[in-house]
């Protein structure tokens, strides 16, 4: 395989990965809503925000699973992921601290700049991609599949 073709599919298990450890972080604030809620009260947030925080991190990855609205949800979880940071993590370090939260930064900044990549619902379903000019991000990667 030439390396454009690999390009076009290496978005996947990073996006699948990603997308499960979102979910896998987003299921517990559902199991007690109202210590969530205290938690957040504690660190200075409205409580209130413990629900949509909560979707954004399960629906968010699924989307990321699957592969739909990819660029739109990265941003999004790039957002949660520093607040993270700053409101609970950075007073812990880097090392038991915030790792994980960078490395979910950093995945999902990949995300952001090359998208879903080939085997996702935006472009085997749809497509296209659901984001500004990603239906010309994915016409390029089609010629390059054509051209290798």
């Amino acid at each position: 395989m030439t390396s454009s073709k690999l390009m076009i599919f290496g978005p996947l298990p990073i996006r699948i990965l990603a997308g499960i450890t979102f979910l896998a972080h987003g299921l517990p604030k559902f199991e007690n809503v109202v210590g969530t809620q205290g938690f957040f009260g504690s660190i200075g947030l409205p409580p209130e925000l413990a629900l949509p925080i909560g979707l954004l991190e399960v629906i968010g990855g699924i989307f990321l699973i699957v592969g739909v609205l990819t660029r739109i949800t990265a941003a999004l979880l790039i957002i949660d992921m520093i607040g993270a940071i700053f409101l609970v993590k950075l007073p812990d370090g880097f090392v038991g601290g915030y790792e994980l939260e960078s490395l979910l930064i950093g995945i999902s900044i990949s995300l952001l700049l090359i998208g879903p990549g080939r085997i996702s619902i935006e472009y085997d379903v749809l497509k296209r991609e659901l984001f500004p000019r990603g239906k010309a991000i994915v016409q390029r990667q089609k010629d390059a599949l054509k051209v290798a």
